[in-house]
């Protein structure tokens, strides 16, 4: 099997993608820093083996990791092992912890959020709107940005006024790019902050989600400390991280298809389209960290060995062919229909995909009410990836807003 290394730099997520693909539905891949694992690159088979109760999340069943062979300042270390929480722990431990975090983000309880996320798009709008006329324009930073970090902040009662420290050291949790040296440090750094958050809480509870774990935890629903910080820690990264590229994608998706943004700003086509195939075409989330065989598991006419290291890799699986036909390299938003799994599968499928959608699905229709001419102001093609192996994300999205 040959062994396809994964660009730190992403300079080409679509190609390598391709390649994964190519290589069939398990392939044999090295992460930055020279960390052999194996990638699930198609669609039925990621299905299969994120159900598959011999794939845990237990790092210790890790061969390589058991050996040593895993620096503790490998700058993805934070992805792989960032402690007891929901996404490390399988079974009875998995849904316990879950439960709280699922029970506030139904699809029912996200859809109260509205008012509060729409109120917070339009002041966003209203200050892109006061900005001098025919400037160049950040949408990522002056638009996508704010609007899922706020929400995510308010939904687990972190103060705005930590935001600046957060995306400082979020940048440097998930680049590949982190010199070694600063890992350690950084971690600490990240542990450090959401303990005080924690602490504060605990001292002075509200209304929000950090407290009703604290409390749970006090009521006879055992979460450890750890187990509070690293949860909340995760719900905060990925709770805005997702959504920021779900937003960036479709209108770089829509900016470069002109005839399928007609559509959907004459009513054509709902929104509800653009987003579903932004996240199966351009999804958020290229490769998901991490998961480990306790056994051999077949996959396809490979197996995945025991003692190895898994990653689903959603950017080559969205454009499967086998799953989404022979147009599955195209951005379609009449494509029906769209069964990707560009939130996950089984019981680690994400909590917060409701909350995404909706802040998207409020997010884009907004915007281009607003702005119905605004355009790219450079080329997609000189669009930059950041150097991050687990989100498709870019540096920034200058526009004109017309």
């Amino acid at each position: 099997m040959t062994r396809i290394a994964l660009d730190p730099f992403v300079a080409d997520l679509d190609g390598e993608s391709a390649r994964l693909r190519a290589a069939g539905p398990l392939a044999e891949v090295e992460l930055p820093g020279g960390v052999h694992c194996y990638a699930v690159t198609h669609h039925a088979e990621a299905r299969q083996l994120l159900t598959d109760s011999r794939i845990v999340k237990d790092i210790n069943v890790w061969g390589a990791w058991q050996r040593g062979e895993i620096p503790m300042d490998w700058p993805l270390i934070g992805l792989a092992n960032p402690g007891r929480s929901m996404l490390t722990v399988d079974g009875a431990d998995h849904r316990r912890l879950r439960t709280l975090v699922a029970q506030a983000l139904t699809v029912k309880r996200v859809e109260r959020l509205r008012a509060g996320i729409e109120a917070l798009t339009t002041a966003s709008l209203d200050r892109l709107a006061a900005l001098p006329r025919g400037e160049k324009v950040d949408l990522k930073a002056e638009f996508a940005y704010p609007l899922p970090m706020n929400v995510i902040s308010e939904l687990m009662g972190v103060d705005s006024a930590d935001h600046p420290r957060l995306k400082e050291l979020f940048e440097k949790f998930f680049s590949t790019q982190t010199p070694p040296e600063e890992v350690p440090q950084m971690m600490a750094d990240l542990g450090a902050l959401f303990t005080q958050i924690v602490d504060s809480k605990r001292e002075n509870p509200g209304d929000d989600l950090t407290s009703a774990l604290i409390a749970a935890s006090e009521d006879g629903d055992r979460l450890t400390d750890e187990e509070i910080v690293n949860t909340l820690q995760l719900i905060i990264a990925a709770g805005h991280e997702t959504t920021i590229s779900l937003i960036v994608n479709a209108v770089v998706a829509l900016q470069t298809h002109p005839e399928q943004r007609k559509q959907v700003l004459s009513g054509q086509v709902p929104w509800e389209n653009v987003i579903e195939e932004t996240l199966r075409w351009n999804t958020p989330t290229s490769h998901v960290l991490i998961r480990f065989a306790t056994e051999d598991v077949e996959v396809g006419d490979k197996v995945l060995p025991k003692g190895e290291a898994l990653i689903v890799s959603f950017g080559a699986l969205g454009r499967d062919e086998a799953q989404h036909g022979p147009t599955a390299g195209d951005f379609d938003i009449t494509r029906s229909p769209n069964r990707h799994i560009a939130f996950g599968h089984g019981p680690h499928v994400c909590p917060g995909a409701a909350l995404s959608r909706l802040e998207a699905g409020v997010a884009l229709p907004a915007l281009y009410e607003r702005f119905p001419e605004l355009e790219l102001a450079v080329p997609a093609t000189e669009l930059r990836n950041k150097p991050i192996v687990t989100q498709n994300d870019l540096y920034d999205l200058p526009v004109e807003l017309g």
